[in-house]
């Protein structure tokens, strides 16, 4: 069984879908019927679900987990996205944006020459993304800096990366198995988009 559940923390709805071990979506939204909308359009169809009024403590430890990347903090989550019923490739894509470091960016064409496939098939998973924020697609951008495009908006694309500055000065290579996936600092992109 699925358990569905939002929680305001600040000025906004945290949702996670979860059973007990695994997390199957997660949402951040302005009100708690939209937190709860995109995590019901990411679940799979074939799983028994229900919406709870107060969060298991497990599910607690996600939405708290989600709020501090939400609040550009540096979390490494302890816990599994279930992502068994995505497509393989989508999987891939989710499992390379996974690997961006807090204070980094990368490009739809760069994941893609890491993850395999084209710019526009990595644009459509990060469309997509049942883990967002944890599975940062607000971290991937255009080659030449620019947003890109982002479910929640541009401008919250933008608060994010703004909140993930570190103060970075050199682009990095991350290996992702025997291919590599070129990541630099969010400063380059604000620069560019005249908030550096």
């Amino acid at each position: 069984m699925i358990i569905l559940c939002a929680k305001k923390i600040g000025n906004v709805w945290f949702g996670v879908a979860c059973d007990e071990q695994r997390v199957f979506s997660t949402s951040f939204a302005a009100s708690k019927q939209e937190a709860i909308k995109y995590l019901l359009n990411c679940i799979p169809f074939d799983v028994p679900f229900e919406t709870c009024p107060e969060p298991s403590l497990f599910a607690d430890k996600v939405l708290v987990a989600i709020k501090k990347i939400y609040d550009g903090k540096d979390v490494s989550p302890s816990f599994t996205l279930a992502t068994e019923h995505l497509p393989a490739y989508t999987r891939r894509v989710l499992e390379v944006t996974l690997l961006i470091p807090v204070g980094y960016a990368a490009s739809y064409g760069s994941v893609a020459k890491a993850a395999g496939g084209s710019p526009r098939a990595v644009g459509n998973v990060m469309a997509r993304n049942p883990f967002a924020p944890i599975v940062p697609c607000h971290r991937v951008v255009g080659s030449d800096f620019t947003l890109g495009g982002y479910g929640g908006g541009l401008d919250v694309k933008l608060e994010f990366l703004t909140r993930e500055r570190r103060g970075y000065k050199m682009p990095q290579d991350v290996p992702v198995g025997d291919r590599i996936l070129r990541v630099f600092p969010v400063e380059f992109l604000l620069k560019a988009v005249g908030k550096g």
